[in-house]
């Protein structure tokens, strides 16, 4: 318990990128701010822990372009399925925000980031968000 006497609450972020350098930097960084982290390395890995039976997550940061599915892709399915979706974070490459915010809110993305990104921008980003 804190001093005020309520109990914070953990959000329980899954962390999905083929790059496993940066998916454990992001892991890390965020156990560290005490976020409960679950990774996967492709969309296929992400779309089995969002549908499975212990599905329950707050946010996933989700990277554009991967093997097998796309980032876009796990949204739109994941989207459609559930009543109530997580919040989805997007990393991409692609430099122009402007245009990129609009495309990816039309696509039901939440909020997007692109690569390169300091830790702790991430992690003020998530802070927003959640």
């Amino acid at each position: 318990m804190n001093p005020g006497g309520e109990e914070k609450l953990t959000s329980r972020i899954l962390v999905v990128d083929d790059e496993a350098v940066l998916r454990m930097l992001i892991e890390d960084t965020l156990e560290s701010e005490g976020y409960l982290v679950e990774t996967a390395e492709d969309g296929q890995q992400a779309m089995e822990r969002l549908t499975g039976h212990d599905a329950l997550v707050d946010l996933v940061i989700i990277d554009y372009m991967m093997p097998e599915m796309t980032g876009i892709e796990v949204v739109k399915e994941i989207k459609e399925q559930q009543e109530k979706p997580p919040l989805f974070l997007l990393l991409t490459a692609k430099p122009d925000e402007e245009e990129a915010g609009k495309r990816y809110s039309d696509l039901g993305v939440d909020a997007f980031m692109a690569k390169p990104f300091k830790p702790s921008e991430l992690v003020e980003r998530l802070r927003g968000m959640l």
